[in-house]
């Protein structure tokens, strides 16, 4: 066995200090040769010899990369996150200390002084691999210096920003409000620096922040949101991706992104946002939480900044199904208008739009569920039956909707977006120029097929509740900057499910679940108008049961 060590005291401006190695020199010299050429690689984001320096998942055990946001398994998954990142790291060596443990493993702690500020512990197991026994990396952790804010997440934070009003059953617990309310004493941003600086101070908290504090929560912070709430991905030109501790590397999931990644990192107990095309179900499915979106108008969005008063709701996200429940006993203080429901309903011709690992986590799910129903386990619900909503009339749902939400949008937004194109993202600038352009008299009827499409839903599922995918796949990839097509077609595929609820104005609770490989996505249940605080309750025992 044979043991290195390294400590000086020099500072560098960047990549390695010259006299760094100079104790390393007992280890094997082809080991020290990889040990080297990785750093290299690392400093000139050449991705290629990085992935060449990881080993490709050995006897079929998967190499493993972590850090502060979670953990990739799998040279691929690796891999691929390198390809991604956008700048090379500048920091200098400052300590290495080295263990070789036999002829053919090794472990490498290397402390990293980076140049904006603070130390990088790396930490990297090595083996000798395959029949040339050429080193490789198997497992790295990495410990960055912890920022006071992430700003991905975070607007503004307080310690608390605002204190409970009183004591009450949510006292003790923490909340996360997305940047469209108004929280006394601050500005809405709406995810966009410029429109914050446009913004006055709000005299007042919106009635659901003044309900969670006078049920005994205390606000953390407002959280980041997609800007102006228009988009499903958690991406944010401005303040970055929030991250999805899940699913290192994928996207956090709009526009309650921001609160969703504060409860998924474990930062608060509850993410208080928006839904009007998914916005809570989509960062709860691609995240593992638990999410609901509420009947349309149950709770007050007076005091939201707003995209679309027709679908526009007020819904939030938790890391368990007791905390969702007792946030909806304080949002929620009037009884339900439904106390109960009769059936369990499913639609099999939905899993055409869903990816394939989504459908089979979803479709083990779904019967499971069923089989619950019908041996007697899930008392709140009869029986089993099965409703066809064919691509028609999903397509149907999806028209009406983008229609009126998106004259609705301009109206409520087109007198600041229009002097403001260029602070705006440009796929965000691209929906807002293409709303400006829709007609009253489109709006109009719009809004005559609205209120039909909505008794039709309404009447389809009738007192039952109905189980559907949440989103049409995992989450997908963070994308290189202006490389947005597999997120805008996750987006476009999954607006056809989460219309359902939207043009219906139903509440719909995410069910966390995981596919094969461990990646979160959702089961969505739906029930009828006025049923949230039942539904949820239901949702506990289909999850219960399938455990």
């Amino acid at each position: 066995m044979k043991d290195s060590f390294s400590d000086f005291n020099a500072h560098g401006t960047g990549g390695q200090h010259p006299a760094a190695d100079n104790a390393a020199e007992s280890l094997a010299p082809d080991l020290l040769a990889a040990i080297r050429r990785y750093e290299q690689a690392l400093m000139g984001n050449n991705t290629a010899v990085l992935s060449d320096l990881f080993a490709n998942d050995p006897d079929g055990i998967p190499s493993v990369r972590s850090d502060d946001k979670g953990v990739l398994a799998g040279h691929t998954a690796i891999s691929t996150f390198r390809s991604r990142r956008r700048n090379a790291p500048t920091r200098t060596l400052r300590r290495r200390i080295a263990r070789q443990m036999d002829e053919s493993t090794a472990c490498v702690v290397s402390q990293f002084d980076k140049a904006t500020g603070g130390s990088v512990i790396q930490t990297q197991v090595w083996q000798r691999i395959g029949e040339s026994g050429t080193w490789k990396i198997v497992m790295a952790h990495l410990t960055y210096p912890t920022p006071a804010i992430d700003r991905s997440i975070w607007r503004v934070v307080g310690s608390p920003l605002v204190e409970a009003t009183k004591p009450g059953p949510l006292s003790g617990m923490t909340v996360a409000v997305k940047d469209l309310y108004a929280v006394q004493g601050q500005r809405i941003g709406a995810g966009n620096p410029a429109f914050l600086r446009t913004s006055p101070v709000c005299a007042e908290s919106a009635p659901a922040v003044r309900l969670l504090l006078n049920a005994g929560a205390q606000i953390t912070g407002i959280a980041q949101t997609d800007e102006f709430a228009y988009s499903l991905a958690g991406t944010n030109v401005h303040y970055g991706t929030p991250p999805n501790p899940k699913a290192p590397g994928h996207v956090s999931g709009g526009s309650s992104s921001g609160p969703a990644s504060a409860v998924a990192c474990g930062q608060v107990d509850i993410g208080l946002g928006t839904d009007t095309a998914g916005s809570i179900r989509i960062p709860a499915s691609y995240q593992g939480l638990w999410g609901i979106r509420t009947t349309h108008g149950r709770i007050s969005c007076e005091a939201v900044h707003p995209l679309s008063q027709s679908f526009d709701t007020v819904g939030w996200m938790t890391r368990d199904a007791q905390t969702l429940e007792f946030a909806g006993k304080a949002l929620m203080p009037d009884k339900d208008t439904v106390k109960s429901v009769a059936k369990l309903l499913v639609s099999p011709k939905l899993d055409e739009c869903v990816t394939a690992d989504v459908r089979e986590a979803f479709s083990r799910f779904r019967a499971v569920s069923r089989s619950a129903v019908r041996s007697g386990r899930i008392g709140m619900l009869g029986d089993c039956d099965e409703v066809q909503f064919d691509s028609q009339m999903l397509d149907n749902l999806l028209s009406i909707f983008q229609a009126v939400r998106g004259y609705e949008a301009w109206r409520n937004n087109g007198d600041w977006v229009g002097g403001h194109y260029a602070d705006l993202a440009p796929e965000i600038a691209a929906r807002f120029e293409c709303d400006s352009h829709i007609p009253q008299s489109r709006y109009e009827q719009g809004l005559e097929h609205l209120r039909q499409a909505r008794s039709m839903v309404r009447n389809l599922l009738g007192s039952n509740v109905l189980l559907i995918p949440s989103a049409s796949s995992t989450a997908p990839a963070v994308a290189h900057t202006g490389d947005t097509e597999g997120i805008e077609n996750a987006r476009a595929h999954t607006l056809r499910l989460t219309s359902i609820a939207g043009v219906a104005g139903l509440p719909a609770v995410n069910i966390p679940l995981e596919t094969a490989d461990g990646l979160p996505c959702g089961a969505c249940l739906l029930g009828p108008a006025g049923s949230d605080k039942l539904l949820i309750r239901i949702a506990k025992e289909l999850y219960r049961n399938s455990m």
